[in-house]
């Protein structure tokens, strides 16, 4: 797959930004914040990739495999580019117990990246992965990737970095690679030091629902007291997303055992006989998330069955949305399996923005 080619441009003053692997767009939204003009992306997946033509429309949006695109055209000026994206992480993530390894085809995934960075050799380069993409094969493809950019010329700073301590109502922690090409990159940036954002005070003013709830677009049923939820709703009187896994009756009824923090462990037993052996099933199944800290990690939401702090059902799409700190005015496409999704698998933007952050003031200094 080619890009028609085009006159090379030059943005005085402003920062391109080319998002691999993009998914729903939460790296690229990050890097909108901080400041940089997104110009172009890269998806497969069909849903995801409506998602972020729906809400980055000025962007050249490819649906396409990055392993497959060969000769891609870029119009501008690689001085003030940055190549930015996060190979799919489930091969390195902790909670794949079964195919987290070198036999995962998946895992190597981070050489198509490594081949658009040496095509391109844009003046940036950030990429992206979950935490255990440093421990699978004792960190071998974490090193390898800085390996491979060192070989092409770049200078790397790395680590991992707690979306909680950067304004995400959320426990997250992703690893971080920052490369400046010939020339020495700034470190990551450091927690500012905020007090961290609560449950609560991320989705307090969104609608009441119930398991299965399927209306998408509703009203605010309180305003926003936070400084964090107005500004996720901003000047919106209504939003969409509001839809909510329907859960069989027998799994609902287990809910109001399930104390704020708790999980599968306080359902009585005689309520979980359908689990052959209830004492495997790990921590994070049903786990009701607690109101007044930051949530545990939004992955499969859904799967897992995470309960709202107060009432009793799983997290619609917007409130895991609101976790990840994506804005009320960003809207997700496709079924409602799609939307949890991509969701779950998003970068939080407001720790993308203070990585984006530190790579736009290293630029300009």
């Amino acid at each position: 797959m080619a890009a028609k080619h085009r006159t090379s441009q030059r943005f005085l003053g402003a920062m391109l930004g080319i998002d691999l692997f993009a998914g729903a767009g939460g790296m690229s939204l990050g890097a909108e914040l901080a400041g940089l003009s997104v110009k172009m992306a890269v998806e497969l997946h069909g849903a995801a990739f409506a998602t972020y033509a729906r809400n980055h429309p000025s962007a050249i949006v490819i649906q396409g495999d990055v392993q497959h695109i060969q000769n891609l055209s870029i119009p501008y000026d690689r001085n003030e580019l940055v190549l930015f994206g996060g190979p799919p992480c489930q091969g390195y993530s902790t909670s794949n117990q079964r195919t987290r390894s070198s036999k995962n085809e998946k895992n190597w995934l981070y050489r198509a990246f490594i081949g658009m960075v040496r095509g391109i050799r844009p003046a940036w380069v950030v990429f992206e992965n979950v935490r255990g993409i440093l421990e699978t094969e004792g960190g071998f493809f974490a090193k390898q990737v800085e390996r491979d950019l060192k070989k092409l010329g770049y200078r790397t700073s790395s680590g991992l970095l707690n979306a909680s301590e950067f304004g995400v109502p959320q426990r997250r922690t992703r690893f971080f690679i920052i490369a400046r090409l010939e020339a020495d990159p700034p470190a990551l940036p450091t927690p500012a030091g905020m007090t961290p954002v609560t449950v609560m005070d991320a989705i307090a003013d969104l609608p009441s629902l119930e398991n299965g709830a399927c209306i998408s677009r509703l009203g605010y049923r309180a305003p926003a007291a936070t400084d964090y939820a107005r500004a996720m709703r901003g000047e919106l009187d209504v939003c969409e997303n509001h839809l909510v896994s329907r859960n069989a009756t027998y799994v609902v009824e287990r809910y109001p055992f399930i104390p704020s923090g708790g999980n599968w462990a306080d359902i009585p037993e005689d309520m979980m006989e359908n689990y052959e052996d209830r004492t495997r099933c790990h921590t994070g199944i049903y786990r009701r998330l607690k109101s007044d800290e930051p949530s545990v990690v939004i992955g499969n939401f859904r799967k897992n069955m995470l309960i709202h702090p107060v009432e009793h059902r799983g997290l619609s799409v917007r409130e895991a949305a609101r976790l990840q700190s994506f804005p009320d005015h960003f809207v997700f496409e496709g079924s409602i399996g799609l939307q949890q999704q991509q969701v779950g698998n998003a970068v939080p933007p407001l720790l993308a923005k203070a990585v984006f952050g530190a790579v736009m003031a290293a630029h300009t200094a």
